[in-house]
């Protein structure tokens, strides 16, 4: 017998047409969509906050930093003051790396909600025709 023969997998071109009548598979399908759905929505939400407070949290460093250099400069470089600023740059720079990553994910975020919504449109519409198919 042919290799090919012999397996049980089938390709999901092959089944392409059985996907409109199989109600469990879109049931479990749109199931599995609604299930990850909120959690999405709910860590977008949690992104967006956290990108605002590392946003406001940067311009204050700023702010603070600037200050620090001006009384610096005041006191005739003061050393311990020197070593402080060197620390806010440092963690102004973690700040960036940090709203970076959290703008990556959001983008990665979103593409994946722009995805489920996709692919609930495109079930839907095999749905649809399925169903106004079967009633003509």
């Amino acid at each position: 017998m042919d290799k090919d023969s012999d397996s049980t997998v089938t390709s999901l071109d092959e089944n392409t047409e059985n996907f409109c009548t199989n109600p469990t598979r879109d049931i479990l399908a749109e199931g599995i969509v609604n299930f990850f759905k909120p959690s999405v929505e709910k860590l977008d939400e949690h992104i967006q906050a956290t990108r605002a407070s590392q946003v406001e949290l940067k311009k204050q460093l700023d702010s603070l930093s600037v200050q620090l250099v001006e009384i610096e400069k005041a006191q005739h470089n003061i050393p311990e003051f020197s070593s402080k600023v060197k620390e806010l740059i440092n963690v102004k720079h973690k700040v960036t790396v940090i709203t970076n990553v959290l703008s990556t994910s959001q983008e990665r975020l979103t593409g994946l909600y722009r995805l489920i919504e996709k692919e609930q449109r495109r079930r839907q519409a095999l749905l649809d025709s399925a169903l106004s198919s079967n009633i003509s």
